[in-house]
């Protein structure tokens, strides 16, 4: 991997992968992070503000550019990719039958407050955070809350990251470090995705990620893989 496009054609050969340089054994299409020099001769770097060749540029770069891979924390709480073909199978493993949020949360699978978020993002997308913090009516002591909630949004796939945007002041002038933008995974990838999701068989569309996870690492840990497919 030398630049941005060799990163996004080995994802999308791949078809999914960790983020930040870090595979937690699984796969990672860039395996070093910015503390240790990459194991071959190569241009890219972290934290450099590059867009060709700065992983850490190219998380909102493809979903700004690009409507067939997704990013958010979707592995092991960390930031992670997965491509529109597996994105399906996904969702299927996560949320068998294409399940919506009420549902989950009415048996107890999603917490209230992340339904509280949630219906906060829904209504208002695509939204930054600072907005969902704001209409939401968050606290600072809801901090904690409100960051274990838009994970556990993003992990069960009900949510995704779509852009970053700067607040904007009375006399419409952008200011400030940029805002990460969320929005639901069906105005991400059209409502089709969640039908394609629901057609699937969970316990295949399982298998049929184990499967190409052994393809990628053939010494992954089970009980690694199936924390990866789960979320």
């Amino acid at each position: 991997i030398r630049n941005y496009d060799d990163f996004v054609n080995a994802l999308l050969d791949a078809g999914f992968s960790m983020g930040g340089g870090n595979s937690e054994g699984i796969y990672a299409v860039v395996p070093w992070s910015w503390k240790e020099p990459p194991p071959y001769d190569t241009p890219v770097w972290w934290h450099t503000g590059d867009p060709e060749t700065d992983p850490w540029e190219w998380r909102i770069r493809v979903v700004e550019e690009r409507r067939d891979i997704a990013y958010a924390k979707l592995f092991f709480r960390k930031g992670g990719y997965i491509t529109r073909r597996w994105y399906p199978y996904f969702l299927a493993a996560r949320r068998p039958g294409g399940r919506s949020l009420m549902e989950e949360y009415l048996d107890g699978r999603v917490s209230h407050f992340a339904r509280r978020v949630y219906e906060v993002i829904a209504e208002h997308e695509p939204i930054p955070l600072h907005e969902i913090k704001y209409l939401g009516g968050l606290s600072r002591e809801d901090a904690s809350r409100f960051d274990a909630a838009l994970v556990e949004l993003q992990a069960k796939m009900f949510v995704t990251i779509c852009g970053q945007q700067r607040k904007v002041s009375q006399k419409g002038e952008a200011y400030g470090w940029s805002s990460t933008v969320f929005c639901t995974v069906e105005r991400f990838f059209g409502p089709e995705i969640l039908e394609e999701a629901a057609e699937l068989d969970r316990d295949e569309a399982f298998e049929e990620i184990k499967r190409q996870i052994h393809r990628l690492n053939p010494g992954a840990d089970p009980k690694k893989v199936r924390k990866f497919i789960l979320g």
